[in-house]
């Protein structure tokens, strides 16, 4: 997904395209509301900051409205409650109070994301993985075979990230982040135990492969076989659980 970022402040702009780097976006980052206007390069969404040295950013979040429908994510230090209003009257799609952490910003990211683009009617409701498996992220609720399946509350948070990019290698240090506290520092056994536990209850319909001093890979099993459910034996990816 390719990102506009337009943002005057060096160490933010910086730590926040070093975040989304690692998640696999691709970032473009200007510094003044001219650059962002005047860029041309296609994005699939723009953070904007409202602070910029040579205009307001309500002025540049209203010229791109006009020109596009393209997603506006407003990221400001401005927390007083009338920025947010016209911030949105004008046409954003979100908005982002600093400080602020990278995971709180790519969560909103793909929510601004699956509401700006438009579901058929045949893909409308709970996402489905291959023939057995379906995540239905607004209920929070997961099926197996069209029966529930009931997940410790951690172990849905997992299943959901992994299933934001099937196929897709998260580090072990980027599913803490996003799944335990973006400040987890120690051990990671417990990434171990959740992935086993996931092996365990959807065996069959996904597997979870583990890649060794990485992290891990989430792979539908389209044939809706009951093989790829197993390694649940010792550490899920053969380490010591500690971080990699």
């Amino acid at each position: 997904m390719r990102v506009l970022l337009v943002e005057d402040d060096e160490p933010v702009a910086e730590s926040l395209r070093r975040g989304l780097k690692r998640y696999g976006f691709e970032v473009e980052w200007v510094t003044t509301g001219a650059a962002a206007l005047a860029h041309t390069g296609p994005y699939d969404v723009v953070l904007l900051d409202l602070g910029l040295p040579d205009t307001d950013g309500l002025d540049v979040c209203k010229a791109l409205r006009d020109r596009g429908d393209v997603p506006i994510i407003v990221i400001s230090a401005r927390s007083d409650e009338t920025d947010r209003v016209v911030g949105l009257e004008l046409g954003a799609d979100d908005y982002v109070s600093k400080p602020f952490g990278v995971r709180e910003v790519i969560a909103r990211i793909r929510a601004v994301m699956r509401r700006v683009q438009p579901r058929t009617a045949e893909a409308a409701g709970p996402d489905r993985y291959g023939p057995r498996l379906t995540v239905d992220r607004k209920a929070a609720r997961v099926h197996l075979d069209s029966a529930e399946v009931s997940l410790a509350p951690k172990e849905y948070d997992l299943l959901a990230f992994l299933t934001e990019e099937p196929g897709a290698l998260m580090t072990r240090e980027q599913i803490m982040e996003a799944v335990w506290d973006a400040n987890w520092f120690g051990p990671t056994k417990t990434l171990d135990v959740h992935v086993a536990a996931l092996r365990r209850k959807l065996a069959g319909a996904i597997t979870i492969e583990a890649v060794r001093g990485v992290g891990f890979r989430l792979v539908v099993n389209e044939g809706g076989s009951d093989e790829g459910g197993g390694h649940e034996g010792g550490s899920a990816d053969g380490g010591n659980g500690s971080a990699s």
